[in-house]
């Protein structure tokens, strides 16, 4: 019954240095992917996502999970996410963890490119410009994709505030009139 709860040594650091290497691997993949792996997700994505952790958890855990093998896993994850704290801090930007926020409309207009790139489509915007009480098209300033996978969507009507998108990419789509005078 023992053997349930206990791991060998060997088994140990096999679980941690396994938990370590999957959640970098993770942390690339998003990277290289793009926000959209983190954006609202539809039924396939959720069962993307299910099978990953299902996959993740298989394979950091072992051939025969147990009770120190998961804890092992869990402190190992969240130590990995400190790390991860740390490096954003450090190098005082988030580029090497994080995608930058991208513009995915402009006015009325969509960012083809970027759409692409972030492998989005039009149809998928729609949900979001209506959850933020778009009627018509013409009342969006911009819409962005964050480094969170979260869409915000900015309307017109108050200029933008152009120090509020110094690191959007692709910012320049938004027309000029759109963002407050400098003073």
């Amino acid at each position: 019954m023992l053997e349930h709860f206990t791991i060998t040594t060997t088994d140990a650091v096999a679980v941690v240095v396994a938990t370590s290497v999957l959640y970098w691997m993770f942390v690339i993949m998003v990277r290289l992917i793009g926000q959209r792996a983190l954006a609202r997700m539809s039924s396939t994505d959720l069962a993307t996502i299910i099978v990953l952790g299902a996959v993740i958890g298989r394979a950091s855990l072992g051939y025969t999970p147990t009770l120190v093998a998961g804890v092992l896993a869990i402190i190992t994850l969240f130590t990995m996410q400190a790390m991860a704290g740390g490096i954003r801090r450090l190098v005082k930007t988030a580029w090497p963890l994080n995608n930058p926020p991208i513009l995915l409309m402009a006015g009325m207009e969509f960012i083809d490119e970027n759409l692409r790139r972030t492998h989005l489509d039009e149809e998928e915007l729609w949900p979001k410009l209506r959850e933020a009480g778009i009627r018509h098209r013409s009342e969006v300033a911009c819409v962005i994709l964050e480094p969170t996978g979260e869409i915000s969507v900015l309307r017109r009507g108050i200029p933008l505030d152009r120090s509020l998108m110094l690191d959007v990419r692709g910012i320049d789509h938004v027309p000029e009139d759109f963002f407050a005078s400098e003073p």
